[in-house]
């Protein structure tokens, strides 16, 4: 029989309100849903979980979880298909509670990073997800949300992160020019993707390596970070001033744009590879 069979018990209720912002900033806690997510978080950061739920059909199903949930050392619990539905419908009958943990700037940037992802006013919880994704796959060092973005707990930006939250460092909360400031400091250039920008992507990547390269020309080879604005809006002129250099990703079609995850796939792999070229 599973452990917990009742979807109205206290501990369901518990677990279900961390869906909400004033939850987790109360308990410290958050959701970490579905196998690949809490598969991440079992192997990249088992300290911080707190409780594992499956039902025992997804335990036969994720050995590989249940084997190094037990090498760690940590609490699982057995639950009923309906427990686990109260506690989360979107968990694919697998879920985490862990604990929140603040990664300061500092921190980042000890690791000498030479790519870093900023989002600015970022509202989205899927866009937020995708981009901590692209920045993990496209080898970052860290990825900064600033204090006008989504909460990174959020159970859709912990989801659409497919456990890239686990990969790499992602502070929260800082002001955009405490940030800038930092990474100039750490010797990283900043460049902000914009839709008006006076360069060129494609331009820039042609002139990775070339000695003759325009005056003024932002170098993608060099430890930079990307600074992502607003979906809607995008960056404000004071946030776009803060930049080393304004770039646009070209549009050579006639899409009228591109959507901010995929502008920010797109210029963390260009700068992943001109780095990777240098």
């Amino acid at each position: 029989m599973p452990d917990l069979t009742n979807p109205r018990a206290e501990r369901v209720k518990a677990v279900r309100a961390l869906a909400g912002r004033s939850a987790r900033l109360r308990h410290g806690r958050y959701l970490v849903e579905g196998p690949q997510g809490v598969r991440e978080l079992v192997r990249e950061a088992p300290d911080a979980v707190v409780d594992l739920y499956l039902t025992p059909e997804a335990a036969g199903r994720h050995i590989d979880i249940l084997a190094a949930a037990h090498d760690a050392e940590l609490p699982v619990r057995t639950a009923t298909p309906e427990v686990l539905r109260a506690m989360s419908p979107d968990c694919q009958e697998v879920l985490a509670v862990a604990r929140t943990a603040r990664v300061t700037l500092g921190a980042l940037l000890a690791g000498s990073p030479r790519l870093v992802s900023v989002l600015h006013h970022v509202r989205d919880p899927g866009n937020a997800g995708t981009v901590i994704r692209a920045s993990d796959a496209a080898g970052a060092g860290g990825a900064v949300l600033t204090e006008a973005s989504v909460d990174v707990h959020n159970p859709k930006v912990v989801r659409s992160t497919a456990g890239s939250l686990f990969h790499l460092p992602v502070v929260t909360g800082a002001p955009l020019a405490e940030v800038v400031a930092a990474l100039h400091a750490a010797g990283l250039q900043v460049l902000a993707a914009d839709g008006g920008g006076e360069w060129d992507l494609d331009d820039l990547l042609d002139l990775v390596g070339d000695a003759t390269s325009a005056a003024g020309a932002p170098d993608l080879a060099a430890p930079t970070a990307w600074l992502f604005g607003n979906e809607a809006w995008g960056l404000r002129p004071e946030d776009r001033a803060l930049a080393d250099a304004v770039v646009r990703v070209p549009l050579h079609g006639r899409a009228e744009s591109l959507n901010l995850a995929t502008a920010a796939t797109v210029c963390l792999y260009a700068s992943a590879r001109a780095q990777r070229r240098s």
